[in-house]
């Protein structure tokens, strides 16, 4: 069974994350990967997407796809209890997922339960293209990256940041060039959009549903 923990600002909701997990996670790695920050020149909410990780009792085991040997790449996705995938550019991202070969795993790792961590771009990456973004994240500094074909783990179009500042007229912009032919799902910073199996919802941090 898939399960999502798809967010636009994970620090925002993640009291939400051990109800979603239904387990323990005192002493559970999560796979931690910054790599869609690299081009980016605000990369705030990586250090607190990690430390509200930590806050929850896991332990941060961080993949920077770039460096890491592909046997790191195999070993970690593949070893450890979970996968996050941080905020930044969602182009550069899918690139160095598709480069890497850990798009592959991860799909197979989500397809046998493992529970994927969204954030930003990290929730964007799983749906089947990301071309809908391209009004909000720079597409040119992806320069290797072939076509937009993304994970095609969902069969919606996660939008993050809808409301938020600085992205509120963007988002919009992408509602109305988009919303007639795609499934969008919009989420503000204090929502997450929770996955099991087929089952999707929206979570809302203030009133702890929507």
């Amino acid at each position: 069974m898939k399960r999502l923990f798809l967010s636009s600002s994970f620090k925002d909701v993640s009291t939400l994350f051990k109800d979603f997990a239904q387990e323990e996670l005192k002493g559970k790695r999560v796979t931690f990967i910054p790599t869609a920050s690299l081009p980016e020149k605000v990369i705030f909410y990586v250090n607190s997407g990690k430390k509200a990780l930590e806050k929850l009792g896991l332990i941060v085991d961080e993949l920077e796809m770039t460096k890491a040997t592909n046997k790191e790449i195999a070993d970690k996705l593949r070893n450890n209890d979970y996968i996050y995938i941080t905020g930044g550019n969602t182009f550069f991202l899918l690139q160095e997922l598709k480069k890497s070969g850990a798009d592959k795993i991860i799909i197979e790792q989500i397809n046998l339960g493992k529970i994927y961590i969204g954030e930003s771009a990290g929730s964007i990456v799983v749906s089947p293209n990301i071309e809908y973004v391209k009004d909000m994240d720079d597409y040119k500094k992806a320069i290797e990256l072939k076509d937009n074909l993304s994970l095609n783990i969902t069969d919606f179009y996660p939008l993050p940041h809808y409301t938020n500042f600085p992205f509120q007229k963007v988002v919009e912009q992408i509602i109305k060039k988009y919303d007639s032919h795609l499934k969008l799902v919009p989420i503000t910073n204090s929502q997450v959009i929770l996955v099991r199996g087929k089952n999707v919802e929206i979570k809302d941090i203030s009133t702890k549903s929507f």
